[in-house]
C-alpha cells in the first residue's frame, strides 16, 4: 500500500492524517474498539484503547483506531431487539476485515467485550489471519445492597418477584440503583466474562486479561503491554493460525466447562472453529464435559463473582489445575506456550477455583441433549440446574414467541412440574435465534426453577439457571419435532443420560409432521431478512 513510486499518492493520504516519512515505513496496526456509550461493558474502552496506542507506539509501530458496532443483550433483552444481537456477530467480524484489507494493516489489536462482540471480533481474527491480539474490556464490580452482593441478574429475577407479589416496586427501585455500580461487563459468569475467559484460554490474550476488572489499573497496563507486544508479533509474523489450533479450541472448552460458562460458547466457538479452519463436532462439547470436572462456582448459579475469580488467581491458576487436561505446548499471543505462562500460576483460593479432587459437580457445565425432539442435539447448562431436575417428564405447555410465553407467566398460568416449550425463536424463525433470559428468570424469580423446565429452538443467555434446555434443532421453522408439540404433550428431560424427547410413538410423529405446514417469516426487511429465508449452519 505504501511503498514504490506507484503508492504516491498512497502516501500522499497518510501524510493527510499526520504521519511523516518515518512513519510510514513503520508497521500499520489496526486497533478495532467496540467503544459506545450505551453499553456499559464498554463505556470505559476509549481508556483503554489510548493505552494499547500508547503500547504500540513505544514499540516502533503506528496505531490507526477505527471502531465497529455492540450491542447490549441486556438492553436489547425482552422485546424485539433482542433478534438482532447474534446476528450481529456477523456484522463485527466483517466490518473488521473490511477496514483492514482494505488498509493492508500489519496487525490488529481487538478491543472488546460484551456477548456478540467478542466472538465476532475472534472471527474476524481467524479469518483474516495476520498477527492479532486481544483485550477484552474486564468486567464490572458487583453491587451492594443491604450487605448482599447484587448483580444485573437479580434485576431480572426480582421482575419474577414482583409479578408474584414477592417484592414491592419500591424494593424494585433500590435493587435498580444499585445492581450495576459502573463499567464493565456484568459481574458473574455470563456470555460477555465466559467468552473473555475463552479467549484467553485460547491464547488469543495475555494473561490475567479475562479477570482483570473494567475500571482497573491492571486492565490499563495489560492493554499497554498488548500493543507493546502486537508489534513483536508483526515483526515475528506470528499470525492467528499459529495460536487458533486444533488444541487451543480443546484448551478453551476444557477452561468453559470448569467455569460452568455461558451455553452461547457451543455457538461462538463453533463459528471461530469454521473462521480458523478448525473441526470442532457438537460432540467435542459434551466429551470434554464427562472428563472435565466444574470448579468454579460462579454467578449466576454459584456465588462468586469475576473479582472472586481474578483474586483467586484467574485463568492461568485454573488452567494451572486443569493441567492434567490441556495442550499445554499450545502456542499464545505471548510468544510462549501454555506451559511458560501458567509455570508461576498459584490458586489462591481453593474456594473459588476448586482441586480436581474436590470440585463443585463431577461433570462439566454443558451438556448436549438428543431424542425425537432434538435429533440434532440441543444445550443446557447443567451446573445450573438443581439436582432435582436433572430428570423431568411434564406436560408441555407451548408457546409461538417468547411474549406468549411471558404474558402466560405473568398471569400465573404456568404450574409446577409443567415444560415451558417456546419455539419459532431458532435462527431462522426468530429470526437471529434470541436469548430467553426474561422467561427464564421470571420463572426463577417466581420460585419455580425447581420444579418447571423450559425447552426451545432459541437460545438462552448466560445469566440463565435453571433447566433450560435451547438450540433444539431443527427448529420450528424448519420443520423441527418442536414444530408439532401439542398443549398436555409429556416431554421427557434426562440430562445424565443425554436425553430429550416427547413420549409420542414414531408414527404419531409422522403424522402431525406430515400435516405441518411452513411458516411465513416473522420479518421480511432489512438486516434479520437475510437470516429467514436460507439456512444457517
Amino acid at each position: 500500500m505504501k511503498r514504490g513510486v506507484e503508492r504516491a499518492y498512497a502516501r500522499a493520504l497518510l501524510k493527510a492524517v499526520g504521519l511523516t516519512d518515518k512513519d510510514i515505513t513503520k508497521p500499520f496496526i489496526g486497533i478495532a474498539n467496540s467503544y459506545t456509550n450505551i453499553v456499559p461493558g464498554h463505556i470505559h474502552l476509549k481508556d483503554v484503547a489510548n493505552a494499547v496506542k500508547e503500547g504500540v507506539i513505544a514499540a516502533g509501530a503506528v496505531p490507526f483506531e477505527f471502531n465497529t458496532i455492540a450491542i447490549c443483550d441486556g438492553l436489547a433483552m425482552g422485546h424485539q431487539g433482542m433478534r438482532y444481537s447474534l446476528p450481529s456477530r456477523e456484522l463485527i467480524a466483517d466490518s473488521v476485515e473490511l477496514m483492514v484489507q482494505a488498509h493492508r494493516l500489519d496487525g490488529v489489536v481487538f478491543i472488546t467485550n460484551c456477548d456478540k462482540v467478542t466472538p465476532g471480533m475472534l472471527m474476524a481474527a481467524a479469518r483474516l489471519d495476520i498477527p492479532a491480539i486481544f483485550v477484552t474490556g474486564g468486567a464490572m464490580e458487583s453491587g451492594c445492597l443491604d450487605g448482599k452482593k447484587v448483580g444485573v441478574i437479580d434485576v431480572f429475577e426480582a421482575v419474577g418477584k414482583a409479578f408474584a407479589g414477592k417484592i414491592t416496586q419500591k424494593e424494585l427501585a433500590r435493587l435498580e440503583d444499585t445492581a450495576c455500580p459502573g463499567c464493565g461487563s456484568c459481574n458473574g459468569m455470563f456470555t460477555a466474562n465466559t467468552m473473555a475467559c475463552v479467549t484467553e484460554a485460547l491464547g488469543m490474550s495475555l494473561p490475567y486479561c479475562a479477570t482483570a476488572l473494567a475500571n482497573s489499573a491492571l486492565k490499563i497496563r495489560i492493554a499497554k503491554e498488548s500493543g507493546e507486544k502486537i508489534v513483536e508479533l508483526v515483526r515475528e509474523n506470528l499470525k492467528a493460525s499459529s495460536v487458533l489450533t486444533k488444541d487451543a479450541f480443546g484448551n478453551a472448552i476444557a477452561v468453559d466447562m470448569a467455569l460452568g460458562g455461558s451455553t452461547n460458547t457451543v455457538l461462538h466457538l463453533s463459528a471461530i472453529a469454521k473462521e480458523a479452519g478448525v473441526s470442532l463436532p457438537l460432540a467435542t462439547f459434551d466429551e470434554t464435559s464427562r472428563k472435565v470436572s466444574h470448579l468454579c462456582s460462579m454467578v449466576p448459579s454459584g456465588p462468586h463473582d469475576m473479582e472472586e475469580l481474578g483474586n483467586a488467581g484467574g485463568i492461568p491458576a485454573l488452567m494451572k489445575e486443569l493441567t492434567p487436561f490441556l495442550h499445554v505446548d499450545a502456542l499464545t499471543v505471548s510468544g510462549k506456550t501454555l506451559k511458560e505462562n501458567i509455570a508461576d500460576a498459584m490458586v489462591l483460593d481453593a474456594e473459588v477455583i476448586r482441586p480436581l479432587d474436590k470440585p463443585v459437580h463431577i461433570e462439566g457445565g454443558i451438556a448436549i441433549l438428543y431424542g425425537n425432539l432434538a435429533p440434532k442435539g440441543a444445550v443446557v447448562k447443567t451446573v445450573a440446574v438443581s439436582p432435582n431436575m436433572l430428570r423431568h417428564s411434564g406436560p408441555a405447555r407451548v408457546f409461538d414467541s417468547e411474549q406468549q410465553a411471558v404474558e402466560a407467566m405473568k398471569k400465573r398460568q404456568i404450574q409446577a412440574g409443567d415444560v415451558v416449550v417456546i419455539r419459532y425463536e431458532g435462527p431462522r424463525g426468530g429470526p437471529g435465534m434470541p436469548e430467553m433470559l426474561l422467561p427464564t428468570a421470571t420463572i426463577a424469580g417466581m420460585g419455580l426453577s425447581e420444579s418447571v423446565a423450559l425447552v426451545t429452538d432459541g437460545r438462552f443467555s448466560g445469566g440463565t439457571r435453571g433447566p433450560c434446555i435451547g438450540h433444539v434443532a431443527p427448529e420450528a421453522f424448519d420443520g423441527g419435532s418442536i414444530a408439532v408439540l401439542r398443549d398436555g404433550d409429556v416431554l421427557t428431560i434426562d440430562i445424565p443420560n443425554r436425553v430429550l424427547r416427547v413420549e409420542l410413538s414414531e408414527q404419531e410423529l409422522k403424522v402431525r409432521l406430515a400435516d405441518w405446514k411452513p411458516r411465513e417469516p416473522k420479518i421480511s426487511r432489512g438486516y434479520l431478512s437475510r437470516y429467514a429465508p436460507t439456512p444457517i449452519e
